[in-house]
């Protein structure tokens, strides 16, 4: 009897209700059921029954929504994206589902058509915080590093202690060879994460580059304890080089070598290590020789690595040009000086002769 009255009478007042406050009974058990389905790993069926609902019900909002999650976890993008489409549609408002759509178009390799999208939504909801890196990485990936600037830029009104932000800036600020800038926000993404190896290593490479070698030298010892401890110690090297002490640069090019030996070969290019090249280990050149053909080149996922990798290379080359151009100014220096000292001997000669000339005259006089 309770069943009866619980069934017969609670259920269709319930629903009807549900019906009045615009609610779709329907459509909210078909997606409950849906979501269960999916939940136990049975996404066939459930796709079958979301199809029939949003026939039955095209404005169906939640329908679209499970159909969209499906199609995109299945691989199947182009129909994901139509599905986030018609949410748009649906809710104007609804810019999760318009970054997804863009998120997906830059997946499918149409980056132009992602970015254009993603510039829209930021004119109209800027504080979205996942539109802003997304967006400055696809303009970084086509070297518009300009605008990336003003993205990552007005995103930090929003969100000024993110370490993010500040890191990427670091690194569009040295693709724009702004090396001031970029120890800045270097300097504020370390502040905020002390443990952030990659912005400790990159300011030791600008003060490198500004020739302050006690600085850089504190930045590259930040960095020995993450992911870029053996180019830390390759850094440290040459540090100890050109301050003189030998026996800490062969200590820290061997250590190196040890943990990375592909190293090697750019030791050997490096001029600044010809006069400790002979001390580097043998079983360490062994090892590299059987590794140089083992390794591969590390595959990145996600761009922004393979841009930072390429800040710190771009990094590495200005330090290198510089020091030459250094080089090339002592040298030259050099070569002035000896070109005036024997230019001032050759006029002491000439005005000694000239000297000896006149007294001789004036001897036979």
């Amino acid at each position: 009897m309770t069943l009866r009255y619980l069934f017969s009478i609670i259920f269709p007042v319930f629903i009807i209700f549900m019906e009045l406050k615009g609610l779709n009974f329907s459509e909210i058990i078909t997606a409950l059921v849906a979501q269960i389905l999916i939940l136990i790993g049975n996404s066939k069926t459930a796709k079958s029954r979301l199809i029939k609902l949003v026939t039955k019900y095209p404005e169906s909002y939640i329908g679209h929504k499970l159909l969209a999650k499906i199609y995109e976890k299945e691989g199947g993008m182009r129909k994901a994206i139509d599905e986030y489409v018609k949410l748009v549609d649906i809710k104007r408002n609804d810019y999760n589902s318009y970054f997804k759509i863009a998120d997906l178009l830059n997946e499918l390799g149409q980056k132009n058509e992602a970015i254009q999208m993603l510039e829209n939504l930021m004119r109209n909801k800027p504080d979205l915080y996942e539109c802003s890196i997304l967006l400055g990485e696809l303009l970084c990936e086509q070297s518009r590093f300009k605008e990336a600037e003003r993205v990552y830029q007005e995103a930090l009104k929003f969100r000024p202690t993110d370490f993010d932000l500040y890191y990427n800036l670091g690194i569009v600020y040295t693709m724009l060879s702004d090396f001031q800038m970029a120890k800045e926000m270097y300097e504020k993404a370390a502040e905020i994460n002390h443990r952030a190896y990659g912005a400790n290593y990159s300011l030791g490479q600008i003060a490198f580059i500004q020739g302050d070698l006690e600085i850089a030298e504190k930045y590259f010892k930040h960095s020995l304890y993450g992911e870029l401890e053996a180019k830390a110690y390759f850094q440290l090297a040459k540090i100890y080089v050109l301050k003189g002490e030998k026996d800490m640069a062969i200590n820290f090019l061997n250590k190196a070598i040890e943990l990375e030996p592909e190293l090697l070969a750019m030791a050997n290019q490096e001029k600044i290590f010809d006069n400790i090249k002979q001390h580097i280990t043998v079983s360490v050149k062994m090892e590299n020789e059987m590794a140089e053909e083992e390794i591969e080149e590390p595959k990145a996922d996600h761009y922004l690595l393979k841009l930072e990798r390429k800040a710190r290379e771009y990094l590495e080359s200005t330090n290198v040009l510089v020091r030459d151009m250094n080089e090339q100014h002592i040298k030259q220096k050099v070569e002035k000086t000896v070109d005036k000292i024997f230019e001032t001997q050759k006029r002491e000669k000439e005005k000694n002769k000239e000297k000896e000339e006149k007294q001789k005259e004036l001897g036979s006089n």
